[in-house]
């Protein structure tokens, strides 16, 4: 690893500041070079309009399309440090979820500053938004994106201020065995926002169930999550079809969505909410929401 660190490019004028962490680090003024170490990271770089300075991300950076193009430094939980560092970058950007401290510490050893984030909620998101653009001096570009977002948080909440029945909704992430997602999460935090009530709430971020579970709860909405295994996914909905007994399958009430869309702590959490709310409430909304499949 030595070896590479000749390549490095040289310190400029740099600042201190204080990450989500509470970590001081000094960063320089204008990163030019940005690793992304996470997916979401990524993202937000991208609708930040910072792809130019974009050096590097994780493999399952796939948001936009042209994040398939840069060099891959390993998973997020993964990640390989030469690959990193032969990259040269003068900032990488991490999570606290999922990024190993000890990848931090070795970057950190030889000169590589690391930023890191802990968005835990919609809010911290766009807070996160604004401590991004401040750091990498896109201020105007994320002030306007903050300022979308809450004006859609608002829209959905005028048209579900009224509401007076909360659908019972099963959100299924996990096929064999069943998980659902408890109250600590972005997809709970989202589907009460989007005006129903989240049968699997509780401590547990990830609970588990059986069928007979499931079909006890009497759901009324089913979501279950797609990405690259739609089919697998398809056959689950087939299954639960099975039971005729069940709110969601008599009433022709479960939909595949896209995860990322509700997983991922980026801007694209406000389409997840849109989404939701059109699914959860089809009375209240035109149409259910981009990335929905009745």
């Amino acid at each position: 690893m030595l070896c590479l660190l000749i390549f490095l490019p040289a310190a400029g004028a740099a600042k201190s500041v204080t990450d989500q962490l509470g970590r001081q680090v000094r960063v320089p003024d204008r990163p030019l070079r940005i690793v992304s170490m996470a997916p979401s990271i990524t993202e937000i770089l991208y609708a930040l309009g910072l792809s130019d300075r974009l050096v590097g991300a994780t493999r399952f950076s796939d948001y936009p399309a042209a994040a398939d193009a840069l060099p891959k430094i390993g998973s997020y939980v993964r990640l390989d440090v030469e690959k990193i560092v032969a990259l040269r970058p003068d900032l990488c950007i991490a999570v606290k979820d999922g990024n190993p401290l000890s990848v931090v510490r070795k970057l950190e050893s030889v000169d590589i500053p690391v930023y890191a984030v802990d968005p835990r909620n919609l809010e911290a998101v766009m807070d996160t938004l604004v401590e991004l653009g401040r750091l990498l001096d896109v201020n105007e570009r994320a002030g306007a994106i903050v300022a979308d977002m809450a004006d859609r948080i608002r829209r959905v909440q005028r048209h579900l201020s009224d509401v007076t029945h909360r659908p019972a909704v099963f959100f299924q992430i996990g096929i064999a065995p069943i998980v659902s997602v408890g109250t600590r999460t972005f997809i709970h935090e989202l589907i009460v926002m989007a005006g129903g009530k989240n049968l699997t709430r509780g401590k547990t971020p990830y609970p588990r169930f059986s069928k007979e579970q499931v079909i006890d709860m009497r759901p009324e909405v089913m979501i279950i999550t797609s990405m690259a295994r739609r089919t697998v996914f398809e056959q689950v909905k087939a299954e639960w079809q099975q039971w005729p007994e069940l709110p969601a399958v008599k009433n022709d009430r479960i939909y595949l969505v896209d995860s990322n869309v509700l997983d991922r702590p980026t801007p694209r959490l406000i389409d997840g909410l849109e989404m939701l709310a059109g699914l959860i409430h089809p009375d209240r909304f035109k149409a259910p929401g981009a990335g929905a499949q009745p």
